[in-house]
């Protein structure tokens, strides 16, 4: 357990290194956390600093993801050596969730960050990079339906999780149970966003409704 518990905390603590803050001390001390809609995720950054700066954050916040669950669970640390008894599987499943628990909650920031999207994308990237491809797709067309990109987040992790459900084998049930984890945090994470598209304020994205109707 002492393995599991150290490189938990080392993938929460890579998790809390937020990219809009780096980006933001890059750029002079900017926080967009105090700015459009208080997140501090791709998509504010992307529409109170621009496309540069919000690429920056995603990439970090991505990456954190990979690192999270790619690099750590393979970490060869002396205090903390290798438990024959814990499933690698789950060890990394559990970083990968803690990378994601330290993006929404920085122990860095006040425990004031994103919805986890972005560095929830970096995770998947390890565990089911052939997953990836069906996630975009889904949050591109509701985007371009709907015009909304919380819930356009929230649709497509949900449509993994189902996915997965029916297409369930023994050894893919770790990724179903972490990815419908996930789907139920991410849409807790948007409920503010559930929110505003019920009370009509939510931000839309018209410019990429192709099927919205002209005049």
């Amino acid at each position: 357990m002492l393995e599991l518990g150290v490189k938990f905390l080392i993938s929460y603590f890579i998790g809390s290194l937020m990219g809009s803050m780096i980006m933001g001390r890059l750029r002079g001390g900017v926080d967009i956390r105090t700015m459009g809609s208080g997140n501090a995720g791709g998509t504010n950054a992307l529409r109170t600093q621009g496309v540069v700066f919000a690429l920056g954050v995603v990439i970090i916040d991505i990456g954190k993801g990979v690192i999270g669950a790619g690099v750590i669970p393979e970490l060869n640390i002396p205090f903390a050596p290798e438990d024959p008894m814990l499933s690698r599987t789950w060890l990394t499943i559990c970083c990968a969730t803690a990378a994601v628990l330290g993006h929404v909650w920085p122990i860095y920031h006040g425990f004031q960050g994103g919805k986890g999207a972005g560095t929830y994308i970096g995770t998947l990237i390890i565990l089911g990079p052939k997953l990836i491809i069906g996630v975009l797709f889904v949050w591109a067309w509701v985007l371009v339906v709907f015009g909304f990109v919380g819930l356009a987040t929230m649709s497509a992790a949900t449509a993994l999780s189902i996915y997965l459900g029916f297409t369930l084998e023994l050894e893919s049930q770790p990724l179903f149970i972490y990815t419908t984890v996930m789907a139920m945090l991410i849409i807790f994470w948007h409920r503010s966003n559930i929110q505003r598209m019920r009370d009509g304020t939510e931000h839309r994205n018209t410019g990429l409704m192709i099927f919205r109707r002209k005049g």
